[in-house]
């Protein structure tokens, strides 16, 4: 059988707004970019009854059963769209759980995508909607790793080509809880990304915008405000956010030496926090 290797990048958020509820989920938008550092998924089709998946590297310990690679492979199973067909699927995770990067929700978005481009399944847009959207909201990101505007409306518009950042990723020796951060929301802001353009993925753009979540989980974990800060004196970063409900800060920079540099700077201080530099994509 042939064994096939996807890279699954991870995505960050340079702007962030929850704009309302739905029934069960937040409305949010987002400007969405992918980074270098990637998960390395290895897939190959087996004789075998069950599907068989498992995790290692540096941030594989204590990830749930019911993880979205499974959940992705129940879905599947259960509208029987794989006509029995079994695979075995081994993640090597170089991405932080619980950072806001979302490691998990690529994962499944990327071994759907294969499933799709290799004609396992045949799925119109609108089934690929519905099942992205019953494994995370944010999976269907995750299906073309381009450079994407996230309406309220839940529209999603890419943008291949957009200005490039070199970028140094913190995480304190804790994670934010997706949900936890979420539910701290009590204030909505109204949607200014209806309408997307080239020119929101701009430097000038971005640094008036925000991650709308950093005041729950600033109030949260107030170590957080603490490193951001500490950050945004680190070799003038064109700006510092949280990205998704964290716990990874990002900082932003235009020249990989200026980057390299604060993370150099920044390891003498916070020796035991992960820390790492990732060109955007």
């Amino acid at each position: 059988m042939n064994i096939n290797k996807v890279k699954s990048f991870g995505k960050i958020n340079l702007a962030l707004h929850v704009t309302g509820k739905r029934t069960k989920l937040h409305k949010i938008e987002s400007i969405v970019k992918f980074i270098k550092l990637h998960d390395l998924i290895t897939i190959k089709k087996i004789n075998s009854k069950k599907h068989k998946v498992s995790f290692y590297g540096i941030f594989s310990k204590n990830i749930n059963k019911n993880n979205t690679v499974n959940k992705l492979f129940t879905i599947l199973d259960d509208q029987k769209l794989l006509n029995n067909k079994k695979f075995q699927i081994k993640i090597k995770k170089n991405i932080p759980q619980e950072a806001g990067l979302g490691g998990g929700s690529m994962n499944a978005a990327n071994i759907f995508s294969f499933l799709i481009k290799k004609k396992f399944i045949k799925l119109n847009q609108k089934k690929i909607l519905e099942i992205t959207n019953s494994i995370g909201s944010d999976v269907i990101l995750g299906i073309n790793s381009i450079n994407t505007v996230l309406s309220s409306k839940n529209i999603i518009k890419k943008f291949p080509k957009s200005p490039n950042f070199h970028t140094l990723l913190v995480r304190p020796n804790f994670g934010c809880s997706t949900k936890k951060i979420y539910s701290g929301v009590k204030k909505y802001t109204k949607p200014i990304f209806n309408d997307p353009k080239q020119n929101m993925f701009s430097p000038k753009f971005l640094l008036k915008q925000e991650n709308a979540l950093e005041k729950v989980a600033f109030l949260k974990y107030p170590k957080l405000k603490i490193i951001k800060s500490f950050l945004e004196n680190l070799n003038k970063p064109l700006f510092v956010r949280m990205t998704g409900s964290g716990s990874v800060l990002v900082a932003y920079y235009q020249k990989k030496q200026d980057c390299e540099l604060a993370k150099v700077r920044f390891k003498r201080k916070y020796r035991n926090y992960w820390c790492i530099t990732s060109k955007t994509i």
